[in-house]
């Protein structure tokens, strides 16, 4: 009788489901992107750099040392030293602080201005969609960066300039991304029943669509600012966004070619880190990108 009981509750029990929640399952495929997670160690330490730039750089980055012009790399200076005698180790480090700080407050004024673009449009759809997004393709009508140095040139050469001027050139991407999303979602089960309740549109838009278009919208940030931090090299390489003495890795590659053809014979070393340093950067972005993209797409997973 007992262990006939005993069968019929262990019949009546059904085994317990391992679940896991979404944050585990996004942890899990994000980590087991080992470019991601390569990208994302790389993109800590420029953030550390940056931020503890002061206790981290060995030299002040304008002092300038005349007779140690274009040094090579050595105990005391391990980067070298640029066309004025300046450490280009600490320059490199104070120029994390400018490039990527230029680069988020680019892809801010995008994200911001773009979410609400394409929050409207995708949202109200009809004339109004169609009027904003005509006036997005008549923005990605021109090669981002040539309609940025427009920009510049028009309001003036100076790193606030470039700053608005790249994150007026990646609004239509930012845009297509979130209507894309939004015309996605506002059709769904739940935001039909919302609106039998009687919620208002404001009330829909940022309780119900917008939390659920923002996954689209962190790994598209997180890839516009990888092409942000190298068109604000770029900007200030063309002498349109940081001015020197500012260290910044654009501006420090223009110093270099205006000293003259002895920066190729001697200070190629003023050159290389710069650049090494510029690329380094926007790869790590992009794997984090890429890794993002992955862990939040349920179809790309596995």
């Amino acid at each position: 009788m007992a262990e006939a009981q005993a069968q019929q509750d262990a019949v009546a029990t059904p085994a317990s489901v391992q679940t896991r929640s979404r944050w585990e399952d996004f942890s899990r495929t994000f980590l087991s992107n080992r470019l991601a997670l390569f990208g994302l160690v790389v993109l800590s330490i420029f953030i550390l750099m940056a931020i503890f730039a002061p206790l981290v750089a060995p030299y002040d980055p304008l002092s300038q040392d005349l007779e140690g012009k274009f040094a090579g790399p050595s105990l005391a200076h391990p980067f070298g030293q640029d066309e004025l005698g300046r450490d280009i180790l600490s320059r490199v480090i104070y120029g994390a602080r400018i490039s990527l700080t230029a680069g988020l407050a680019a892809v801010a004024i995008a994200t911001t201005a773009g979410t609400l673009i394409g929050m409207v449009a995708g949202f109200f759809g009809g004339y109004t969609d169609s009027v904003l997004m005509r006036l997005m393709d008549v923005i990605l009508a021109f090669p981002s960066i040539l309609l940025a140095i427009v920009i510049v040139s028009v309001l003036g050469p100076s790193l606030a300039n470039a700053m608005l001027a790249i994150g007026i050139v990646f609004i239509p991407q930012i845009a297509r991304v979130v209507r894309s999303s939004v015309i996605s979602v506002r059709e769904r089960d739940y935001i039909e029943a919302e609106r039998a309740l009687g919620a208002g549109n404001a009330q829909i838009i940022f309780s119900g669509v917008l939390p659920n278009s923002t996954a689209p919208l962190i790994v598209q940030a997180t890839l516009t600012l990888a092409t942000a931090i190298l068109d604000i090299a770029a900007l200030s390489f063309l002498g349109l966004g940081a001015r020197a003495p500012t260290p910044e890795w654009g501006a420090m590659l223009t110093d270099a070619f205006e000293s003259g053809f002895g920066v190729f014979v001697e200070g190629q070393h003023a050159l290389i880190f710069p650049g090494v340093a510029i690329a380094l950067a926007v790869l790590s972005v992009n794997f984090v990108g890429d890794g993002l993209r992955d862990a939040l797409d349920p179809r790309r997973r596995g």
